[in-house]
């Protein structure tokens, strides 16, 4: 049986421009390697590796759409070169592979085919900002997207922060960016004053923004982060 190559978990930049900043030498040089990529976006991948200074022809690259759009039925094409022989890498369009993402289709498939998995090291908003708002990060959940439509999500808000309360439980999720006010306005609305909501903004970037208060405390104090990639945590003690 011929030996089958190796499916890179590719970690990108949370915030344009700083792939020095957070990604190893290591890493770099390995993408510099590989000619054939699993991506959710070409334009933003072509984009990230020209951005990196990816020595390879952006126009010879052979990359494989998934994204929520994607039939299951395309997946076992995309490792076909993988099963050859070949190394692939699997690239997020933000931070790591496989959180928030669907990769993780992708890492089964290849567990299945006997394939090996190699994580690669690179930047987490998740842990990030899980580290710097000094909540519990021995037992923390990641709830991904809050429901959108508004009675939902500020019955899982109410959710989280009782679950939080109960299991001494750090709760971490995210937002689409152009309704990031919204949540902000729902968890004001919906949480105990004495709770405790961090919010991270860009992340890693020129413009980072990471504070812990109590509900009552951010009163009229929220910043702007329409169209800011964000992340929220709230802890209850």
């Amino acid at each position: 049986m011929s030996k089958t190559g190796i499916l890179f978990l590719i970690p990108s930049v949370i915030a344009e421009n700083t792939a020095e900043k957070v990604l190893p030498t290591y890493v770099i040089n390995l993408i510099n390697e590989l000619d054939e990529f699993i991506v959710e976006d070409e334009r933003t991948a072509r984009r990230f590796l020209k951005s990196i200074g990816y020595t390879k022809s952006l126009n010879s690259l052979i990359l494989y759409r998934l994204n929520k759009h994607t039939d299951n039925i395309e997946l076992p094409s995309f490792i076909e070169s993988l099963l050859n022989g070949k190394n692939i890498g699997l690239l997020s369009e933000a931070g790591c592979p496989c959180i928030a993402d669907p990769g993780s289709e992708i890492v089964n498939l290849a567990h299945q085919k006997n394939i090996k998995v190699e994580p690669l090291v690179g930047p987490s908003s998740i842990l990030l900002a899980l580290i710097a708002s000094g909540f519990n990060g021995q037992n923390f959940a990641f709830n991904g997207y809050l429901p959108i439509e508004k009675n939902a999500r500020i019955k899982k808000i109410k959710e989280l922060e009782n679950k939080s309360a109960r299991d001494n439980q750090t709760q971490i999720f995210i937002e689409t960016p152009f309704r990031n006010m919204q949540l902000l306005n729902d968890i004001q609305n919906s949480c105990s004053s004495s709770t405790q909501l961090c919010i991270a903004a860009d992340i890693t970037g020129d413009n980072e923004f990471i504070q812990t208060k109590n509900i009552n405390e951010w009163k009229n104090k929220i910043p702007e982060l329409d169209k800011r990639t964000a992340i929220f945590l709230i802890y209850k003690r």
